[in-house]
């Protein structure tokens, strides 16, 4: 049995990771800052269910306190981490930039000095399809990533350099996922999915930035824990695009598929379209096909039927 560290275990992504993992044989533990950028109880609702599985533990620890990872570092021996620990969203970077360098920069630093000094040899690294502003759909891997459009992304793209850096001087192997538009059940209240439904579920309006036709190459979460876990193969340095694969789908579809299974129209509070937003995403799932045996399996319109039917029927200490 492989020992992961999984940072962000309180997340909707790494949330779904930890389970899978544990469900495959893994041992896992978790860390979490808990912090309050949305509702704690949430994320304290995702943890308790973890805590009920064998071989997982949790930690309360901020992967920008060196010192507290590091003691993780010494109580634990670990086969591999996984950083999916990171402050998210484009519109938040642009109000507090900050958060995001210490977080997703300096946060991820700590991780790769413990990995040297410890001797850990696998890294997984969650990065994002925003780098990819102002390329040719559909994004493929080799595309230079030089023109970042948000705070959000240039952090990503330091925590990117700064792996390749400690995989050329120490021999780390470093799997970089880039994710694309991640959804499911329970998702961050700031996501698309869940404040599109929670919002036509309760008869309230909501914010959308542009005409809705702008689209996404959206990701059912499990999907994306199962590629996550197929990363941690051994890869020497690659950067793999985990993506629903098929043409983007536009915002306007899914709010149709949502007042469809809720029997309610939206109430659209319209505004110009943001500038740090990028207009589609689309990936080429190729190398995750070919490098890990990885493809989507669940089709938009059954993960939001999924993801509906979830929310509908789960308990309410994630309400």
């Amino acid at each position: 049995m492989k020992r992961v560290l999984v940072t962000g275990a309180a997340g909707f992504i790494g949330h779904r990771t930890c389970e899978l993992l544990v469900e495959q044989g893994f041992e896992v533990v978790g860390l979490d800052n808990m912090n309050d950028y949305y509702d704690v109880s949430l994320k304290k609702a995702r943890v308790d269910l973890l805590k009920q599985l064998d071989n997982f533990t949790f930690f309360q620890i901020d992967i920008e306190n060196f010192q507290d990872v590091r003691e993780l570092f010494l109580k634990y021996k670990f086969d591999a981490v996984m950083n999916l620990a990171a402050r998210a969203g484009v519109r938040y970077s642009m109000e507090n930039p900050h958060i995001y360098v210490t977080t997703n920069m300096h946060g991820h630093l700590n991780i790769l000095e413990c990995m040297r000094e410890f001797n850990v040899k696998k890294l997984l690294l969650s990065s994002t399809s925003s780098l990819y502003a102002g390329q040719d759909m559909p994004f493929v891997e080799t595309l230079a990533v030089n023109e970042p459009i948000s705070p959000y992304a240039a952090s990503k793209k330091g925590a990117e350099a700064m792996s390749f850096s400690y995989h050329h001087l120490y021999g780390i192997d470093v799997s970089i996922v880039r994710y694309f538009t991640v959804y499911g059940p329970y998702s961050r209240p700031d996501m698309a999915f869940d404040k599109f439904y929670n919002s036509i579920k309760n008869q309230v309006s909501f914010d959308l930035y542009g005409d809705g036709s702008q689209a996404r190459d959206f990701t059912y979460v499990d999907d994306i824990a199962r590629g996550n876990i197929l990363a941690l193969k051994e890869v020497g340095f690659e950067v793999i695009n985990l993506g629903g694969g098929n043409n983007p789908i536009s915002i306007n579809k899914m709010i149709e598929l949502l007042e469809d299974h809720l029997g309610k129209k939206a109430i659209i509070n319209k505004l110009p379209f943001h500038k740090a937003d990028m207009k589609n995403t689309w990936a080429n799932i190729e190398k995750a096909k070919k490098l890990l045996g990885w493809e989507p399996l669940i089709s938009f319109e059954e993960g939001v039927k999924k993801s509906c039917e979830i929310q509908e029927t789960t308990s309410l200490a994630f309400q």
